[in-house]
């Protein structure tokens, strides 16, 4: 895809509701809070409390940027919604808060997380190969975290199943700063 100069005014983050076992996720959330604030763009994500999601928005909050959350009522339910958000939207499932958090935002950045940051992942990544947005969807590869998710990836290429160029659009960093900056001159 050809370079552009992208105003990014908001990123949704998808990450665990987990903090994982390595301390070196909880710091990428926060280097990452840094460098959006530093940047003034916005924060769109899961609108939880918990995890490595909790651990990226309470950071973005005291740094005073804003932070949208987008939650389905079920989670509301179990007590998972984080309540000091600058904006909460309540939706009613799973596929709404995809749909609502890519309207929301100009980019995607994919933290280390399981098998529901994985989905989130792969829907956006879907829709920018299909054109359905032609937003910077991006992987942070924190201490290596997805190389096994990116050999997974690259043996798609090899097999014929993933063209080349669209591995490609997949921006893959292993610092927050580096990674916007990329998302930023995308």
């Amino acid at each position: 895809m050809p370079m552009k100069s992208v105003n990014v005014k908001r990123i949704a983050v998808f990450c665990g509701s987990a903090t994982g076992v390595d301390p070196a996720f909880r710091k990428a959330c926060i280097d990452l809070a840094g460098t959006l604030h530093s940047k003034r763009i916005g924060l769109v994500y899961g609108g939880g409390n918990i995890g490595l999601m909790g651990i990226l928005a309470d950071e973005m909050l005291r740094l005073g940027s804003e932070v949208i959350g987008v939650i389905p009522q079920k989670l509301v339910d179990i007590e998972v919604a984080h309540n000091d958000l600058t904006q909460m939207h309540i939706v009613p499932g799973m596929h709404e808060r995809k749909a609502l958090m890519a309207n929301l935002s100009d980019a995607f950045v994919v933290l280390p997380g399981g098998i529901g940051t994985m989905e989130e992942l792969f829907e956006m990544y879907t829709w920018l190969q299909l054109g359905y947005h032609d937003k910077p969807v991006a992987l942070l590869n924190t201490n290596g975290f997805y190389n096994t998710l990116i050999g997974l990836l690259e043996n798609m290429v090899q097999q014929g199943f993933l063209k080349k160029d669209r591995f490609e659009q997949l921006m893959i960093g292993e610092q927050p700063e580096e990674l916007i900056e990329r998302i930023i001159k995308f």
